[in-house]
C-alpha cells in the first residue's frame, strides 16, 4: 500500500501545479522550434514569421504563469522544499521559451540562409534538444508524486534515473554542436564574417535549450538530495 506524506495534505494551494503548468506551456513553446527550422531551410520566410508569433505567444504565456506564480508564492511556506529551490527550478524552465524567443526572433530581423551542408545536421541538433526539453517536462511531471512520497522512496530513484537520462541526451547535444561549429567554420572563406558571427551564436542558442532542460533537472537532483 503506498503511503502518503502527510507534508502534502498541509500544503494547501500547491506552487508544484503551476510550476508544471508553465514548463506544458514552455513544452508548447518549443514544440514549435523544429518547425521554425524547417521554414528556414525551405527558405520560406511567411513560414518563418509564423512560427515566430506562436513561439512569441507561448512564451508570453509561460512569463504570465511565471510572475504570478512568483506573486503568490508565499516567503514562508510549510512545504518539502525550499521556496527557493522552486523558483530556481521556475528560472531555468523560464529561460527554455526565452532563448526560444531570442532564436525566432534573430531568424526574422536578420534573413539568415542555412549554409550547404549544415541543413541535416542542423535539424538533427535542434531535434534532440528539443528532445531535453521533453525530458525535463516529463520529470517536472512527477512532482506531484515525488511530494506524496516525501521525496524518497521508488519514486525518488525513477526520477533520479530520468535525470541521469537527461544527462546524457545533453551530453550528445553538446557532440553535435561542436560537429555543426566545426562545418560552420570550414566554411568561412565562402561566408561573410558576419553571418558566420549570426550562425555561430544560432548554434549558441540551440544548444541553449538543452543546457538549460539539463539544469532543471540538475535542481531536480539537488531537490532529491536534500
Amino acid at each position: 500500500m503506498k503511503t502518503t506524506n502527510p507534508l502534502a495534505s498541509l500544503m494547501g494551494h500547491s506552487p508544484f501545479k503551476p510550476l508544471q503548468e508553465h514548463m506544458r506551456v514552455v513544452s508548447e513553446c518549443i514544440a514549435e522550434v523544429p518547425g521554425l527550422f524547417e521554414a528556414l531551410i525551405a527558405d520560406n520566410q511567411e513560414g518563418v514569421a509564423e512560427y515566430k508569433e506562436r513561439i512569441f505567444s507561448k512564451e508570453h504565456e509561460a512569463d504570465e504563469i511565471k510572475n504570478n506564480l512568483r506573486v503568490h508564492l508565499p516567503k514562508s511556506l510549510f512545504m518539502p522544499v525550499d521556496r527557493r529551490d522552486l523558483l530556481e527550478v521556475l528560472v531555468m524552465q523560464d529561460s527554455i521559451a526565452d532563448t526560444a524567443q531570442d532564436i525566432a526572433g534573430l531568424l526574422v530581423e536578420r534573413k539568415m540562409s542555412v549554409p550547404e551542408d549544415m541543413a541535416e545536421p542542423l535539424m538533427t541538433l535542434v531535434n534532440r534538444c528539443v528532445d531535453t526539453c521533453k525530458c525535463s517536462a516529463s520529470i517536472i511531471e512527477e512532482l506531484d508524486e515525488l511530494v506524496e512520497m516525501g521525496f524518497r522512496g521508488f519514486e525518488a530513484e525513477r526520477v533520479q534515473d530520468m535525470v541521469n537520462e537527461l544527462n546524457l541526451i545533453e551530453d550528445e547535444t553538446d557532440e553535435m554542436g561542436m560537429a555543426l561549429t566545426r562545418t560552420l567554420f570550414s566554411k568561412e572563406d565562402d561566408m561573410s564574417a558576419v553571418s558566420v558571427m549570426f550562425w555561430y551564436q544560432m548554434i549558441q542558442w540551440i544548444g541553449d535549450l538543452a543546457d538549460y532542460a539539463e539544469k532543471v533537472g540538475d535542481r531536480m537532483r539537488l531537490l532529491l538530495a536534500r
